[in-house]
């Protein structure tokens, strides 16, 4: 009786020691796998080709460099995030990146540039806008041709790559110049404007065409007043040279001169 009571303790112990190294085997097998991925990923999937899509002022070299990506980068372990923020801090003209991954060795780099739309003098200096008031940089002899002139706002201190700050830090100044700078290019005005005059920012003013001065007005109702302008232009001639009033919205009024 003592003998059988002691090989079923003894069958116990065993059941319990052969659990207890299955409970145990169970984390390390799960542990092996992973580091066995981890170092599986490390091996084969390193980055062999780079492309990179939708840039024209920047080349495909200056935005690997400013993403920091390399061939023989790990794909797994790249900081697309990190990436992209080191890209807008080094060049100003991206207004969009993407970077995607395409197993197992091809990135693809696909970026928005913003385009020089306006600009603004800074003393001797003039400094190119685009439509959102954003700093691109100084401007050369050949881009101020297609540039419109903005006059009539102090600028403070201008940082590249980030929004147009006035002397006085005036705020809803620069968001009314940006709205009419956005209205300018999406209503494909901007290649018959050579200036805008905030010089009253109750009265703004510029040309179009050459033939056409507009009197905008202030900042109420830009969207509304722009629309009004282009339904004038619509009825209006190339022979037809004036002042085109759009700055009270209960209509448009023309002068010719």
């Amino acid at each position: 009786m003592a003998n059988e009571k002691t090989r079923t303790n003894i069958f116990r112990i065993d059941r319990q020691s052969r659990r207890h190294k299955m409970n145990v085997s169970g984390p390390v097998r799960f542990f092996i796998v992973i580091v066995a991925l981890i170092f599986l990923m490390s091996i084969f999937f390193r980055v062999e080709v780079i492309t990179v899509e939708g840039n024209r002022h920047y080349t495909d070299s200056e935005i690997i460099n400013a993403v920091d990506i390399e061939q023989g980068d790990n794909l797994f372990f790249f900081d697309r995030f990190a990436a992209v923020g080191r890209a807008f801090s080094k060049l100003p003209y991206i207004d969009q990146l993407t970077i995607s991954r395409s197993l197992p060795n091809r990135v693809t780099i696909t970026v928005e540039e913003s385009e020089a739309l306006a600009c603004i003098v800074v003393g001797d200096e003039y400094w190119t806008l685009d439509e959102n008031c954003k700093i691109l940089g100084k401007a050369t002899e050949e881009e101020l041709e297609n540039l419109i002139m903005i006059t009539g706002i102090d600028p403070g201190t201008l940082m590249i790559g980030e929004k147009l700050v006035t002397k006085d830090g005036d705020e809803e100044l620069v968001e009314f110049l940006a709205r009419v700078l956005f209205n300018i290019e999406e209503r494909g005005l901007k290649n018959g404007v050579t200036y805008v005059s905030f010089d009253d920012p109750k009265n703004v003013k510029f040309d179009y065409l050459d033939n056409f001065t507009v009197v905008f007005g202030g900042s109420d109702n830009i969207d509304y007043r722009f629309g009004m302008l282009m339904s004038a232009f619509s009825q209006l001639t190339l022979n037809d040279v004036g002042i085109v009033d759009v700055s009270s919205i209960s209509g448009v009024h023309f002068t010719p001169g």
